[in-house]
């Protein structure tokens, strides 16, 4: 059976989310990064990636969500991870990345509790 990674993407208020379901490993990778140029991110807004479904996170996919945080900064846009996995969550706090990501517990936390950068 092949790994598989579905995104989907809604926009909201504060910006846009990605719900990621599956696997986020060298070989779905391509399919994240290939959808953030056309996120229509907007300075003062939040990309929030939904991390609720994922089911495993290698070094490719901790790379292209550095990726995600790269592209949303360069929009002058923020970032924040929801619904992280605890097998995830572990991983990130022994590479240091939950000191990159703010964090909440689902994506709708993260989009009432974001408030938009003025310029």
């Amino acid at each position: 059976m092949t790994p598989s990674l579905t995104l989907h993407t809604r926009a909201t208020p504060a910006g846009v989310v990605i719900e990621l379901v599956g696997d986020l490993d060298h070989d779905t990778v391509g399919d994240f990064r290939a959808a953030l140029p056309g996120l229509g991110l907007r300075a003062g807004q939040q990309l929030v990636l939904d991390l609720g479904g994922l089911t495993f996170c290698d070094s490719s996919g901790i790379t292209v969500l550095i990726a995600a945080r790269n592209h949303a900064l360069a929009a002058d846009a923020g970032i924040a991870l929801a619904a992280v996995p605890d097998r995830v969550s572990r991983v990130f706090r022994i590479v240091g990345l939950d000191q990159v990501f703010p964090t909440h517990p689902t994506a709708r936390d993260a989009e009432t509790t974001w408030r938009p950068t003025t310029g």
